[in-house]
């Protein structure tokens, strides 16, 4: 995309991990942004959707190849995102903590490193520079110029982790892939989001995971998707009770649609790979160690849409 900013993060990203430009340039996600009513909802939607975000990662992954080949990922995309800048990326260990608040958040994002303020319609490099700083008067670049509220929004949209606070909860986890996924996606976190009895169940199912457990498992969902143990637990289980936490809370809202349908019928793709225990991504490596033989540019016949 012909952004300014991107010139300056083309630049810097390499200089704070090894895929920052592999994350630029060759890969692509769906996201679903969904609201929170409270500070207090916000805290525990970001807790919830923040540990089960791997769980979406491995359902929804579907970026097994690199340069037409197997790269040993489900979902080389969420690998990507392992090595591109830590200081703005991963599972935030301290949305867990006791009194995460909008402040806390807030406290994070000061200290992450900016990219460029933007003057009109041109950006400013100021790439490792300190939001601190700025709000100081104190960047090099702008001699006794502090912040505006712009600018801060303009900041907060540089942090890239799991799960991204605006005035609004961000889901960060998914491939992109066809239609019916782009539907599930929203449709798997509203009924999570937006019935309480369906959130404080999704919040059961991973609420005793240690930080070293969510880490793991966000490892394992971009190599293995489905497969493994998170917690004792078969990863496939988890997905399979998030799946139907979500159908449930989707009935509850009963949105009903003219022709007299509610919304679990867009879960029904994630309740198959959740059942199977095979993602998009095993699909694809099904096919390309198998009629393919080795050829991936089937997939622009075959997977069209």
């Amino acid at each position: 995309m012909p952004k300014g900013r991107y010139v300056i993060m083309r630049a810097y990203m390499p200089k704070v991990g090894g895929k920052g430009l592999d994350m630029m340039l060759r890969t692509c996600t769906v996201q679903a942004n969904l609201d929170f009513s409270s500070e207090a909802d916000m805290a525990l939607k970001f807790r919830a959707s923040l540990a089960l975000q791997p769980l979406a990662t491995a359902m929804f992954a579907n970026s097994p190849f690199v340069e037409g080949k197997p790269t040993g990922f489900l979902s080389s995309r969420a690998n990507v995102w392992t090595d591109t800048d830590p200081d703005r990326t991963g599972m935030l260990r301290f949305v867990f903590e006791d009194g995460f608040d909008f402040e806390t958040y807030a406290r994070y994002a000061l200290d992450v490193p900016m990219y460029f303020v933007k003057r009109g319609h041109k950006y400013i490099d100021v790439a490792g520079r300190s939001f601190r700083a700025f709000m100081a008067g104190e960047l090099p670049e702008l001699p006794g110029e502090k912040p505006t509220i712009h600018d801060w929004s303009d900041h907060l949209t540089t942090l890239f982790p799991e799960v991204r606070l605006k005035q609004y909860l961000e889901m960060r986890g998914a491939d992109s892939g066809p239609t019916s996924r782009l539907a599930a996606l929203p449709a798997l976190w509203t009924g999570i989001f937006y019935d309480k009895a369906a959130l404080a169940a999704a919040w059961d199912l991973c609420k005793a995971w240690s930080p070293e457990a969510r880490e793991q498992l966000r490892l394992d969902a971009a190599r293995t998707g489905l497969k493994g143990t998170v917690s004792g637990r078969p990863i496939k289980d988890v997905a399979a009770d998030m799946v139907a936490i979500a159908k449930e809370g989707l009935k509850r809202r009963a949105r009903i649609s003219a022709c007299g349908k509610d919304e679990t019928g867009y879960l029904s793709e994630l309740e198959e790979i959740a059942d199977s225990g095979l993602t998009p991504a095993d699909r694809l490596l099904e096919l390309y160690h198998g009629p393919w033989q080795g050829d991936v540019s089937h997939a622009y016949e075959d997977f069209a849409y």
